[in-house]
């Protein structure tokens, strides 16, 4: 299989497809986004933006850079990529985007995978996130997939134009996943389990919260659920760089209070558990 980027973009302003013309891609109304240096290009228009710099930040996208790259959640990307591999159509060319795709690592990981994988047909990739750090970095990583600076909310694509949808612990739209995906086409969200890095949670806060018992809840509107899968592994961390980069690429860094900061700080190795769920979707063949 041959990755390419993926090229169905749509202006964010309009919604009119986008043309890439030289260092630039433009829709018929003459709106325009220039193609960074690294490839990759800003389609979050400034009236979209609830703050100068959304997102994650330049420190916290190195941080999830630094850890990912060490292997840490290898596991959590081999159940990513054989899920989204079954499911492709077999031997035809296929799309799949990474919404909140922070520094590329899942994408990257499943290129790899898809590269492995028989055939001469292609997979168009696509990373979008809000944070122009993350989408940089991705660029820098790996410049076979397309990459924007975007939001969920609004996605600068053209409709039904994947087979795939990823929400990697990010911030599901499920009207636009349903917009954007071909009937069939599989969403799959990525969410913490109940034990995820629970012995790192027990450190930085008082209490933990109980854990609130798994609701049966119904499919989001225009999809079907598919069978899930959870994904459970121990993790040695080795060093207080290592804790400190695992605890800065989460929430649970501006959660914690400066006490729980502190002590996570003083350890030089933990064991954690890494907890986590597949919930696969697939988009309504029909109304």
């Amino acid at each position: 299989m041959y990755i390419v980027p993926f090229q169905s973009l749509a202006c964010p302003l309009d919604g009119a497809p986008l043309q890439r013309s030289g260092s630039a891609w433009r829709c018929p109304s003459g709106h325009s986004f220039d193609v960074a240096r690294e490839g990759h290009t800003n389609l979050l228009p400034v009236q979209n933006k609830r703050s100068r710099d959304p997102g994650d930040s330049k420190e916290m996208v190195a941080a999830r850079r630094r850890f990912l790259n060490a292997g840490g959640y290898q596991p959590i990307a081999a159940a990513v990529a054989r899920t989204v591999l079954r499911h492709l159509p077999p031997a035809a060319d296929a799309a799949c985007l990474d919404a909140g795709c922070g520094e590329g690592y899942y994408l990257r990981q499943l290129a790899g995978a898809a590269a492995a994988a028989a055939g001469d047909h292609t997979l168009a990739l696509l990373g979008l996130d809000i944070s122009k750090w993350a989408v940089l970095s991705a660029a820098k990583q790996f410049a076979q997939a397309g990459w924007v600076v975007g939001s969920n909310a609004n996605l600068p694509v053209r409709p039904g134009a994947f087979d795939c949808v990823l929400c990697m612990f990010g911030f599901p739209v499920h009207p636009e996943f349903a917009r954007v995906l071909k009937p069939g086409g599989l969403l799959l969200q990525v969410d913490a389990g109940p034990d995820h890095l629970r012995e790192l949670r027990e450190i930085i806060y008082p209490a933990l919260k109980p854990e609130r018992p798994a609701a049966d809840a119904p499919p989001p509107a225009g999809f079907v659920r598919l069978d899930g899968e959870a994904v459970r592994s121990p993790l040695q961390l080795a060093g207080q760089a290592q804790i400190a980069d695992l605890l800065a690429m989460t929430p649970h860094l501006y959660r914690a209070t400066a006490e729980g900061r502190a002590r996570a700080a003083a350890l030089d190795s933990l064991a954690v558990t890494v907890d986590v769920r597949l919930a696969g979707f697939e988009r309504a063949r029909s109304a």
